[in-house]
């Protein structure tokens, strides 16, 4: 956009920054320390340089390409090798602080601009070897809305920018409402007043920086494969060749992050104390990796998380061994409302009415993790006590009883067409679960639920990462069931968890977080409506209304609100990062 005169609210950025503030999987209430234990002070301890440690993980990441990635696991990797313009401090996961940009935006009164300028000095890993310009973030935006590098969150974030496509484009299109006057500056113009919610997602990946020059070439492919090419921007980068190509990357197997040679330390809150880190995947025996953590040394928790026993072993006999990070959002089982017979609603309903969640949470932890939820708005978030609270409202008999209520399943059968008051089809539903616990135990219990209701089920055991790349983000694979998803804020807003994961313009060919690929007219209509209004009261009590919607539709069976434990060996010292609800690499130091 032209440059015009704007008078700046200062008073309105903070004023968006606080009721917006990111506190991407942290949770709106008080957090634990980030140095063992389950509460007490945030301030993050000194640490002392020098030396690796091993990241036990069952799975891979979803993508290194940040473009791509939204993997809470990837997470883990990427914000300790890229910087997005915004980030948190362990110390605040709900104020974000200044990365890649060089302070916090000018936004227009009428909360239609917005202005962002980035630091000096900050460089592209080789085989790049350059500074990063404003343009590189233009890029990295523009790409995310390409068909050939699949983005879930792209028009649901960011598609208010003037010129943003409804959908995927073949190739990279440019979009007019991002500008580059100088290579220290973007200027955002935007069709709506959002400038607030707008800045509120640049914590998230899409605004880590591409360079054009270098990932076009790899962009053109369809899916691109920059993935396997990306330079870094932070403290670490996975080790790579003189081509750029990701040789530290074994898929499946290993991944090894290294020194970024062109990081300045002068430029980054991150203190980056560790030389490195090793990810040693395919530690699908979560009770074996979990007790290795906790027996061993140097070794921290990936994917995942422990399984109920040794969780509770842990509370018990290693509590300095042990964080709990708020998660910010719901687990839930995704039913597949395009599918028979999920696509009649009075099944959908006889499933939650005869669900026992409390079961489903002990294959968790139980009470120890957090509630049993009923919707998708958790506690201490905007728009929860709007949507009743803790306790489903009367309306929504099939979810009163969290131990299940079989009866009321039946008579929700009966209504659907089952006379019996189960399900008596004949076909098998495809349902994929992960290979490792506590998810996979937790699979298996939903497992026997649906059994139990008359369901027959294929059910496949897959890793975590396959479980989202080749089968549940992917409409097309037919899955009916995903009994192991969940979704966790990407900022401290309704949007960033109703809009990618029940929005129907959210569903997308690949890399889709709608698992229950639901569309309904009516929740369309009101995340629409409440997408545009200011923040504030009205705001919240409008994503209320869409939580209470989508719950009437019952495209899932919601049953934590949870906090996720983090296990480290003695000799670490543990700081949480409770955006990503894992260790904080670039914080992480040996004792």
């Amino acid at each position: 956009m032209s440059r015009r005169s704007l008078r700046f609210a200062l008073a309105a950025c903070l004023a968006f920054a606080l009721s917006l503030a990111i506190a991407a999987c942290g949770g709106g209430e008080k957090k634990q320390s980030t140095s063992g234990g389950e509460g007490g002070s945030t301030t993050v301890p000194a640490g002392k340089k020098g030396g690796t440690v091993t990241v036990l993980s069952a799975g891979d990441v979803d993508y290194m390409d940040p473009g791509q990635a939204f993997y809470t696991f990837s997470y883990q990797i990427v914000y300790s090798t890229q910087r997005a313009l915004y980030f948190f401090s362990p110390e605040d996961s709900e104020k974000q602080v200044p990365d890649l940009a060089d302070g916090p935006p000018q936004i227009a009164d009428d909360q239609r601009s917005l202005t962002v300028k980035i630091k000096k000095g900050i460089k592209f890993s080789p085989p790049v070897d350059r500074e990063v310009t404003s343009a590189d973030v233009k890029y990295a935006m523009e790409r995310a809305f390409s068909e050939n590098v699949p983005n879930p969150y792209a028009t649901g974030y960011f598609g208010n920018i003037v010129g943003a496509p409804d959908e995927p484009t073949k190739g990279v299109k440019e979009i007019s409402g991002i500008t580059t006057p100088d290579d220290q500056t973007l200027e955002f113009k935007l069709d709506q007043p959002t400038a607030g919610q707008l800045y509120a997602a640049m914590v998230m990946p899409i605004t880590i920086p591409v360079p054009k020059e270098y990932a076009s070439k790899f962009d053109a492919k369809s899916p691109s494969t920059y993935n396997e090419h990306v330079v870094s921007t932070g403290p670490y980068m996975v080790e790579n060749d003189s081509s750029g190509a990701l040789t530290g990357w074994k898929k499946g197997k290993s991944i090894k992050v290294v020194r970024n040679p062109n990081w300045d330390a002068s430029t980054d809150f991150r203190p980056a104390y560790l030389d490195g880190f090793d990810v040693q995947e395919g530690n699908d025996d979560a009770a074996v990796a979990s007790r290795r953590i906790l027996q061993g040394q140097g070794l921290v928790q990936g994917d995942g998380a422990p399984p109920a026993q040794v969780l509770k072993q842990a509370i018990q006999q290693y509590k300095d061994q042990l964080v709990f990070s708020p998660s910010g959002g719901t687990r839930y089982i995704a039913l597949n409302t395009t599918q028979k017979p999920f696509d009649d609603l009075n099944v959908r309903k006889a499933v939650l009415a005869g669900f026992d969640r409390n079961a489903l949470r002990l294959t968790r932890g139980g009470a120890a993790i957090g509630d049993i939820a009923w919707s998708y708005l958790p506690p201490n978030f905007p728009g929860f006590a709007e949507s009743g609270g803790p306790k489903a409202p009367a309306e929504f008999d099939y979810l009163q009883n969290p131990d299940g209520d079989m009866a009321l399943a039946a008579e929700y059968m009966k209504k659907a067409g089952y006379p019996s008051g189960k399900y008596t089809g004949t076909e098998k539903l495809l349902t994929i679960a992960t290979n490792a616990d506590p998810g996979k135990k937790t699979a298996e219990n939903a497992q026997a639920q649906f059994e139990k209701l008359g369901f027959k089920l294929n059910f496949r055991i897959v890793p975590q990462d396959t479980l989202y790349t080749k089968f549940c983000g992917v409409p097309k694979s037919d899955y009916a069931i995903c009994p192991n998803v969940g979704f966790f804020k990407d900022f401290l807003d309704g949007q960033a968890l109703l809009d990618p994961t029940f929005g129907g313009d959210a569903i997308i060919p690949a890399n889709n977080v709608n698992w229950p690929l639901l569309d309904n007219a009516k929740v369309n209509d009101l995340i629409a409506k409440a997408k545009v209004i200011p923040p504030g009261p009205a705001r919240n009590k409008a994503w209320a209304e869409v939580n209470l919607e989508i719950t009437r539709q019952a495209p899932a069976i919601p049953f934590v609100w949870d906090k996720l434990p983090i296990l480290f060996s003695k000799n670490v010292q543990m700081v949480a990062d409770d955006y990503s609800n894992s260790p904080f690499m670039a914080f992480l130091s040996l004792k």
